[in-house]
């Protein structure tokens, strides 16, 4: 009994964490998550701006910073070891540019290349228009366009 309750335990948890794995992070964060061992420098909604190596990043922004450099709002320098500070106090940050080159920017640029490349069935269907090459079945092909029948800008009695 102790055993098939442990190995439930088990399993429960390693669905949670299967769960947790699947959840979709963004873009942004995966950019927080490759700056990790990088100088970067954040600054708070209180307006303090922080410097120093990312240690450690979480989904939710929260950060954990060694060899800190504190600014405070009012222009004081402090030296801190470590520091973690809460996502949601974060107003923005500034990553290394060695960034620009992650791997992951070249999978998102060759994804919408081969998406743009395709195109889309609209757009198939409104070059096919536009070359006559599209019609509908069972209807007589279209005799011209509006400048060949008189109507349109081309019309005089419309002047």
């Amino acid at each position: 009994r102790d055993y098939a309750t442990y190995h439930w335990s088990l399993l429960r948890r390693d669905a949670a964490q299967r769960s947790l794995m699947s959840r979709h992070v963004g873009i942004p964060i995966k950019v927080l998550h490759d700056a990790e061992g990088h100088t970067i420098t954040l600054e708070l909604k209180n307006g303090e701006v922080y410097r120093g190596k990312l240690d450690e990043a979480e989904d939710n922004m929260n950060v954990h910073l060694s060899n800190c450099t504190k600014t405070a709002k009012d222009g004081r320098v402090t030296t801190l070891a470590n520091v973690f500070l809460r996502g949601s106090h974060v107003r923005f940050m500034v990553l290394p540019d060695i960034l620009k080159n992650a791997p992951f920017f070249k999978k998102i640029e060759t994804k919408s290349m081969k998406q743009a490349a395709k195109g889309g069935k609209a757009k198939q269907a409104a070059t096919q228009r536009t070359a006559g090459a599209r019609q509908t079945p069972g209807m007589p092909p279209a005799k011209g366009s509006r400048s060949d029948r008189g109507g349109g800008r081309g019309n005089p009695s419309f002047n």
